[in-house]
């Protein structure tokens, strides 16, 4: 069922804003479509201001992808809890997935620019 997955370079320039700050610009960014899910943004580590996210207690599991780890965003208006998540161990057929983290576009702004 993993065939489902695809996973590729995402195109241009991507952007995460969170409260008024850019927490992340990559043009190294990957997309991942899944099934009839609206495509996903993954933005390497490396890319993404980490200083600004704190790993939370909260995990959920995948059968496509694996265990799903989440972040808050601390900013200057507040905490936004879970607004991130990471596969820091995905499984072997979504592996390039390892090392990027995907944002939740109702708790942050995700935009090519």
């Amino acid at each position: 069922m993993a065939g489902h997955i695809k996973i590729r370079k995402a195109q241009g320039t991507w952007v995460v804003r969170a409260g008024g700050a850019v927490l992340a610009e990559s043009s190294n960014a990957l997309e991942l479509a899944e099934g009839d899910y609206p495509a996903m943004i993954y933005f390497p580590r490396g890319d993404i201001g980490m200083a600004f996210l704190e790993k939370t207690d909260s995990s959920t599991n995948c059968p496509h992808k694996g265990q799903a780890s989440y972040y808050a965003i601390h900013g200057k208006s507040g905490v936004i809890p879970d607004a991130a998540w990471s596969y820091e161990t995905p499984l072997a057929s979504v592996g390039e997935i390892a090392g990027h983290l995907a944002f939740y576009g109702d708790k942050v702004t995700v935009e090519q620019l």
